[in-house]
């Protein structure tokens, strides 16, 4: 039997309509996942406030997960209210017996208190929490008053933040993501991520709206719901901030159903929107933006990439005019000194871009006009050299970076780059990685939503992928191996397909990208 990745929602009821179970529905429909809600407690309220908050009783619990458990067997479990110690109990003993089937994920937002501030757990229940869910976690996603509660202190002030989710995380989960929605800062809304795949802040500029009744439940049923899709938690978590910008955004201007906050409305078309696509600060908040490189808006084309100086040479006479060369020397020499020099010299010359792989402060030094970084070089960098690069960049280098996967390309546009790098579109023996072809699908949605035009690369050895690759929107398209012995035969060819993909009609951009790592890797 095959059908969309089922979702458990174990949580309460909100007679109002705008958070829990009602929210929890709302985001698993805008991401084609089934959910299955199980009442874990009823509350009596509106849009103002919550007036009671009764836990069913854990044999009711226990008879609901029953009657799931052969028929509807979860990929994903999101908790939310769980209304008493006992339920929890019961909850940590089913997700026992429910990983000895198989992979399970276990996504928690600990609502200890409604955003009125009435309290929705009592310290024995925090407990328990604390005790027999967090050890089981793989994604926790509190806010900070939720974080303070849980790890006993009156208040954590942002710069805290970092060493809060690290608390957090020694207490079980793999993945904590600390919302921002009650921080006081008016002009961004900033998350804390710290996970196995990436750490920084998930950074967005505030929706000015009075529609923010559910949005915590929101935010981590939308990335249950993700993770139910395939996708690793760094990933998760950009797409559920797009989804929860998205519905704030597009519910801004509506007239509130209740005297109080009106409920975030997740809803399918969150994830096209460039504008959503957060940033992923990795040092401190605000991080000023960079200028954006000069020439940027004219189409890349054919990029070759090479890995000597003399073959530069051929490449611009084969008539390629942007360039990257990628010599892997673990350090700079003599040798590295000369072919970079020859290298600049002769792009110079041809009136032609080049971007230098990796070594970024030799090619600063000697004058390059753009440099090329993987991501974990950036990562590599240190504060004084991270700011060098950014004095770089607003001085006019063009700065191309790398990108697999969601975080990445969130990453990516925290730096402004002059391009980003989609791949492997193909599957590429270049050099070994931990990722899933991309394929035209990721292509396409890459060059819709990425902040800066799109080169697709990896195991592009044919014309007809070069078309295809330019059908989906790229600017330019990478060819290493596809150069061949004699670039002056085997240029020609893809510089024509790719004209011709330009020209044709452009693919459909996906509603959703698909995963690109393997959320074991």
């Amino acid at each position: 039997m095959s059908g969309p990745p089922i979702l458990w929602s174990i949580a309460g009821t909100d007679s109002g309509g705008g958070a829990g179970l009602a929210a929890d529905q709302r985001a698993a429909d805008a991401f084609g996942v089934h959910t299955c809600p199980v009442v874990a407690a009823v509350t009596a309220q509106h849009s103002q406030a919550v007036l009671r908050v009764d836990a069913v009783d854990p044999a009711l619990l226990d008879a609901q997960l029953d009657a799931l458990a052969d028929d509807l067997p979860p990929r994903v479990i999101k908790t939310g209210v769980l209304g008493s110690r006992q339920n929890v109990e019961r909850l940590a003993r089913r997700i026992d017996r429910l990983r000895r089937r198989g992979p399970l994920a276990l996504v928690i937002d600990p609502v200890l208190r409604a955003s009125s501030g009435a309290a929705l757990a009592d310290r024995e229940l925090w407990a328990a929490l604390r005790g027999e869910l967090l050890p089981r976690a793989n994604v926790i996603t509190p806010n900070r008053r939720e974080v303070a509660l849980l790890l006993g202190e009156p208040r954590f002030a942002r710069h805290e933040l970092p060493s809060a989710a690290r608390a957090l995380q020694s207490l079980g989960p793999a993945t904590v993501c600390i919302t921002g929605g009650d921080d006081a800062d008016n002009h961004g809304a900033h998350d804390w991520l710290l996970s196995p795949q990436a750490t920084g802040w998930l950074s967005l500029p505030r929706v000015d709206t009075p529609h923010t009744h559910g949005t915590g439940c929101s935010f981590a049923s939308a990335l249950a719901a993700a993770l139910a899709l395939g996708f690793v938690a760094a990933d998760a978590a950009v797409l559920a901030k797009m989804a929860v910008a998205f519905a704030l955004r597009a519910d801004a201007a509506l007239p509130t159903p209740g005297a109080g906050p009106g409920p975030v409305r997740l809803r399918p078309g969150f994830a096209t929107d460039p504008q959503l696509l957060p940033r992923l600060v990795d040092d401190d908040l605000p991080n000023a933006p960079v200028a954006r490189s000069a020439g940027s808006g004219a189409p890349i084309g054919l990029y070759a990439i090479v890995d000597r100086a003399e073959r530069i040479d051929a490449v611009l006479a084969a008539g390629v005019r942007t360039v990257q060369l990628r010599i892997k020397a673990p350090r700079a020499d003599s040798a590295l000194h000369a072919a970079l020099t020859h290298a600049i010299a002769a792009t110079r010359q041809a009136g032609a871009q080049l971007f230098i792989n990796d070594h970024w402060a030799l090619a600063l030094e000697l004058g390059a006009a753009g440099v090329h970084l993987g991501q974990e070089d950036l990562l590599a960098l240190d504060a004084s050299e991270r700011a060098e690069l950014r004095a770089a960049q607003q001085a006019g280098l063009a700065l191309g970076l790398s990108s697999h996967s969601l975080w990445e390309l969130a990453r990516a546009a925290a730096w402004q780059p002059a391009y980003v790098a989609c791949g492997p579109v193909w599957a590429t023996t270049t050099k070994r990685m931990p990722w899933r072809p991309q394929s035209l699908h990721n292509l396409a949605w890459w060059c819709a939503v990425a902040p800066a035009p799109v080169v697709a690369i990896g195991g592009i050895l044919e014309p007809a992928q070069a078309a295809a690759a330019a059908r989906c929107g790229a600017s330019g398209v990478c060819i290493v191996r596809g150069l061949g012995d004699d670039p002056a035969q085997q240029v020609p060819p893809f510089a024509a397909a790719i004209d011709a993909g330009r020209a044709a009609p452009r693919e459909p951009v996906p509603a959703l990208p698909r995963p690109s790592l393997d959320p074991l890797a």
